[in-house]
């Protein structure tokens, strides 16, 4: 009865081992990090414990293999006085469904019901045992990478396997396919964190659409085509349109014509601001942050050899993570029009990235910036208007070229897949 009862004990300890596995690897970091900030002392522990993710699950894997060894060894004796030659094939028997039934999934399946819960309730008790076999487990740990060194493969000590940043965003996709967010909220989430990885030569007005004013045109026109003008800050050019001498800000334009009524050349350019360039290659956050910094809204991008590409705004970037700001001045226009088929017109300069972000695709925008460039990119060769493609089960027709520029699209969407039928 003494050995009977020893193996029940060792399977709960093995229960034990498993449940707080699941608990303490799916418990949420960022509740017990609020609720350790909140003053709960057991969500500090938990804490603490996902910290060194490799020692908690090294001391839980040692426990857990002790005591289902224990116990087969300890059946195995059992049986071998009740069934003679035949206890190692029972006992095995035995064992694998009593471990599997009531040491794993049972109290895997109980755990992973309220891992947050379930983790502050281990927490101590693991933390024990983490302290008193941290010596075993760091001497496991070093052993296996030795080997695995030797075998060729680095495993660094303080390297996780997720970054934080592929955390979050694993941790949005997952609650939006679930249903716990909606796609605005996952777009925007989504938007900041792509902060990084996005260029201002992705987001920029290019310099075809830019509204520049001929600094020649004398003082009372640029004046007018400031007042006419939707935008707020408009560069002026000399001789040629790569050479930018200043920006004017209309505020300050109209400021000054209200006390002299007629501007000369030379009070216009006292007004200018100088004009500030920034490489193409500067990321988002990076371009954010230097806004934040110089109190400024506006910088005029260049490429690597110093050409003018186009100009980049606060507005710009803010809308890359809330979506298009529209104002009074705004002209309305709808570059992407779903039509009744299922198909949609889409204007050129469209960015892969919009039309990803609108129509829940996943176009690579890696080789290209726009829906047009993306054409060309994978036709290899500058398409004529009534050219049709097919890449990655998307249909292209283009519908309107104007000289080497794609205009005008259509876009047919891959068949949605039926999963019933899988």
């Amino acid at each position: 009865m003494l050995t009977i009862g020893c193996i029940f004990i060792l399977l709960l300890l093995s229960g034990y081992f498993s449940a707080s596995e699941t608990a303490l690897t799916a418990a949420s970091r960022a509740r017990m990090h609020s609720l350790s900030q909140a003053g709960n002392t057991r969500a500090a522990a938990v804490e603490l414990l996902k910290k060194d993710n490799e020692r908690l699950l090294g001391t839980i894997l040692v426990g857990n293999n002790v005591v289902n060894i224990l116990a087969t060894a300890l059946t195995t004796a059992l049986f071998t006085q009740m069934f003679g030659e035949y206890a190692v094939a029972i006992a095995t028997g035995a064992m694998t469904v009593l471990v599997i039934l009531f040491a794993e999934v049972m109290p895997k399946t109980l755990a992973i019901r309220n891992p947050d819960r379930g983790a502050m309730m281990v927490a101590p008790t693991i933390g024990i045992l983490v302290r008193l076999l941290s010596p075993l487990t760091w001497a496991i740990q070093a052993v296996v990478r030795f080997v695995l060194g030797a075998l060729g493969v680095g495993i660094s000590a303080d390297q996780p396997v997720l970054s934080a940043h592929e955390e979050i965003r694993g941790a949005i996709d997952l609650h939006a396919r679930e249903g716990g967010m909606i796609k605005p909220h996952r777009d925007m989430l989504g938007s900041v964190l792509d902060l990084d990885e996005l260029e201002v030569s992705e987001v920029m007005i290019h310099r075809r659409n830019m509204q520049m004013i001929d600094a020649s045109i004398g003082p009372d026109a640029i004046v007018e085509e400031v007042v006419r003008s939707p935008y707020t800050r408009i560069p002026l050019w000399r001789d040629n349109p790569e050479n930018i001498i200043g920006i004017l800000h209309a505020k300050n334009v109209l400021r000054s014509v209200r006390n002299t009524p007629k501007l000369s050349m030379e009070q216009i350019e006292a007004l200018m601001t100088p004009p500030w360039f920034i490489p193409d290659t500067t990321s988002l956050r990076e371009q954010l942050n230097a806004f934040r910094s110089r109190r400024s809204h506006f910088a005029l991008v260049i490429d690597e050899y110093s050409v003018l590409k186009g100009l980049v705004t606060l507005e710009d970037i803010i809308e890359e993570i809330v979506g298009d700001i529209a104002d009074e001045h705004d002209v309305a226009r709808r570059v992407i029009r779903p039509q009744a088929d299922g198909r949609l017109i889409v204007e050129g300069t469209t960015t892969i990235r919009d039309l990803n972000r609108e129509m829940d695709w996943n176009l690579s925008d890696e080789h290209a910036t726009t829906i047009a460039g993306y054409v060309i990119h994978e036709a290899q060769t500058i398409p004529d208007a009534g050219q049709v493609f097919k890449f990655d089960g998307f249909k292209f027709d283009v519908l309107e070229k104007r000289r080497n520029q794609i205009v005008l699209l259509r876009i047919t969407p891959p068949e949605p897949v039926d999963t019933d039928t899988i």
